[in-house]
């Protein structure tokens, strides 16, 4: 048991120092990387005046890199920095990249945690109604439906959503995390109202094309418990119906789910990238992209690195719970919950 903790918790460190020295590669060996492109940026930006030493500090400052030093020592060094949280200054806002993402990522989470907590929950009611009317006409016309939303790439939903009820109809607004000029950040029902009204768009988004993977899996585990013979057994002691179905089926059920939603953070976030552009909603992805388009390599692998922690948060954190919510799990062979 304990092996096994310090073996996935081993794997997750090594995945994160593994991307961090990705990073790090991308920005000092790749010709024409970020420190040369810096270096550049800096020398055009002081018209030649600030000395090579002042150059190099520069450089440092953004990029948490100090070119003169011998490149272990600048490995070293950027490792250093990146464990405890500092991944250099953003040339694009002024700022720390750490101060930059960590006044978005409160609001990428909020979006993303509602999105993705409504989508998982209206995914599983609906999946278990399905499959308890296996075959009949609401089984198979929400089994086309959602299929149909699945198919469908979100941003496609999100571009008609803003088409329509933006700029047709001017019911919401397609841009903005809450109205700048009418409330103002604090604990009021004002700004709490304001805050979900402007991402009611973007929540809509991610849930319609969200809940139909979720209700599909969620029937079909289901419609695979309810031919266990346990059951049976079940009815045949007269348990009622209620709680055969919340008990037995939907507890079992919703099992295999557990991993999938906690993977799903990091593609969640992933995806931010785009639905956060398309809305303007200033988040982690918003942000992401901007440096992507304006060459902000400090705010680009900051961004990065936050993104894939957040996956490799996720999957350990599914390795190490799921024995604990499945007993059965932690009995068998393999505890892989992936």
């Amino acid at each position: 048991m304990v092996n096994y903790y310090v073996e996935r918790i081993g794997q997750a460190v090594l995945t994160l120092v593994s991307v961090i020295s990705l990073t790090f590669v991308l920005i000092r060996l790749m010709p024409g990387g970020p420190a040369e492109f810096l270096r550049a940026q800096l020398i055009r930006t002081q018209q030649g005046s600030v000395s090579e030493t002042q150059l190099n500090r520069l450089v440092e400052i953004y990029i948490s890199i100090n070119p003169d030093t011998p490149i272990l020592q600048q490995y070293i060094d950027y490792m250093t920095s990146i464990l405890t949280g500092d991944f250099g200054r953003s040339f694009l806002y002024g700022e720390s990249v750490t101060s930059v993402l960590g006044s978005a990522l409160p609001w990428t989470a909020f979006l993303f945690s509602i999105g993705l907590g409504l989508t998982f929950t209206s995914g599983i009611v609906l999946g278990a109604i399905m499959a308890y009317s296996e075959g009949g006409r609401f089984d198979v016309t929400m089994s086309s439906v959602a299929t149909f939303l699945n198919s469908i790439p979100f941003y496609v939903i999100a571009l008609l959503l803003v088409y329509l009820f933006g700029y047709i109809w001017g019911v919401f607004p397609t841009s903005g995390k809450y109205n700048y000029d009418a409330v103002s950040p604090g604990l009021s029902l004002a700004f709490f109202a304001s805050v979900l009204y402007y991402a009611i768009l973007p929540l809509v988004s991610l849930v319609a094309t969200g809940f139909g993977g979720w209700a599909l899996s969620m029937r079909g585990n289901s419609i695979q418990v309810l031919g266990e013979d346990y059951l049976r057994v079940a009815r045949l002691r007269g348990l009622p119906s209620r709680r055969i179905a919340l008990r037995y089926v939907g507890r079992n059920a919703i099992l295999p789910l557990y991993t999938g939603i906690l993977l799903s953070i990091g593609f969640v976030l992933g995806g931010s990238v785009i639905l956060e552009q398309i809305f303007q909603y200033e988040g982690v992805g918003y942000y992401l992209f901007q440096a992507i388009e304006g060459r902000d390599y400090p705010l680009m692998m900051g961004g990065f690195i936050m993104l894939t922690s957040a996956t490799v948060v996720g999957i350990l954190v599914a390795d190490l719970t799921y024995g604990l919510i499945d007993p059965r799990a932690s009995r068998g062979d393999s505890r892989e919950s992936f």
